[in-house]
């Protein structure tokens, strides 16, 4: 695994097999970021939260490309581990926060400095989390008024079109995996700060 674009390009990030953590692969992260690219029209001083961080690659990446802060938030003990060690070896120690803990009390407990404008969501599958998450992110203040979630699911988990004042934008399956992006507007196009 690596970063694909930007300042870290081609940085190889670290990554061991835990239960549970299972990295975006290098081809779906490159199609989400294109995908990102084309409706935000750029990263630069936008404000990313990964929620599920695994190994810090979603952040980390939007960082390289010019997000001026990301916050990763990651409960396994080992995962946060090399999570701090891929943030040290792509030098983003100064605008990346790393929160260990339970995604669904963080989202809740006041302890993220949002709002941000671009929200990674790749919870484990199998265990209803998207819809969880995405409910809370659709009310609870931590998405700006434009701003985009980009939620990875098990193809095989259902993810309704529409979550409180979410919206989905598009969906794109790779494999296993789906990627969803959703918006307060149901606009085509999202246009970000």
């Amino acid at each position: 695994m690596r970063i694909i674009a930007g300042s870290a390009r081609g940085r190889r990030l670290q990554t061991f097999e835990v239960k549970g953590v299972r990295p975006t692969s290098d081809r779906a992260r490159e199609a989400l970021f294109s995908m990102l690219q084309s409706r935000c029209g750029g990263f630069a001083g936008l404000r990313v939260l990964d929620l599920f961080a695994g190994t810090g690659a979603l952040g980390l990446e939007a960082l390289s490309r010019g997000a001026a802060e990301a916050w990763l938030v990651e409960q396994d003990p080992r995962a946060a581990a090399l999570i701090q060690a891929n943030i040290d070896h792509c030098g983003f120690d100064a605008n990346c926060r790393l929160r260990r803990g339970d995604v669904r009390r963080a989202l809740t407990d006041g302890s993220l400095r949002g709002p941000f404008d671009l929200i990674f969501l790749d919870p484990p599958y199998g265990q209803g989390l998207v819809p969880f998450c995405l409910d809370i992110l659709a009310t609870g203040g931590l998405l700006t008024e434009h701003g985009m979630v980009c939620a990875e699911s098990s193809s095989m988990d259902e993810v309704p079109d529409r979550l409180g004042s979410l919206v989905r934008l598009t969906k794109r399956r790779y494999g296993a995996a789906t990627i969803h992006l959703f918006s307060r507007s149901a606009a085509d196009e999202v246009n970000l700060p």
